[in-house]
């Protein structure tokens, strides 16, 4: 399985992909929006929006996603087996409102 997910470095929705990638042992490719300008460019022309995260597997973009919607996408799909393993952080959770601020200060816009 291919997997290439849209994430930005910190954020809790991005950091929920990330556990249940690895709650399932699966390998991908962590790709950072927020620091590469092509990169965002590539997730909004693939995903034909700009919200974040966005992951594709095999293939198949889905757009603005939480962990908890990926892992549904893979189980009800068959790609993996549903495991007694928890995430290591919350999967369908946002960043705080400090998050926000921190990023704020840091995030570069381009378009």
């Amino acid at each position: 399985m291919k997997i290439k997910a849209y994430l930005k470095p910190q954020c809790g929705w991005s950091n929920g992909v990330r556990a249940v990638m690895s709650k399932h042992n699966l390998s991908f490719e962590d790709i950072d929006i927020i620091n590469n300008r092509e990169n965002y460019a590539e997730m909004v022309q693939k995903s034909g929006q700009p919200l974040s995260p966005c992951v594709e597997i095999d293939g198949v973009m889905l757009a603005d996603v939480s962990g908890e919607e990926v892992e549904n996408y893979l189980l009800s799909n068959d790609l993996v087996k549903p495991t007694d393993t928890s995430a290591e952080v919350p999967t369908n959770a946002g960043c705080s409102d400090d998050e926000h601020a921190k990023m704020a200060t840091k995030t570069i816009r381009f378009f």
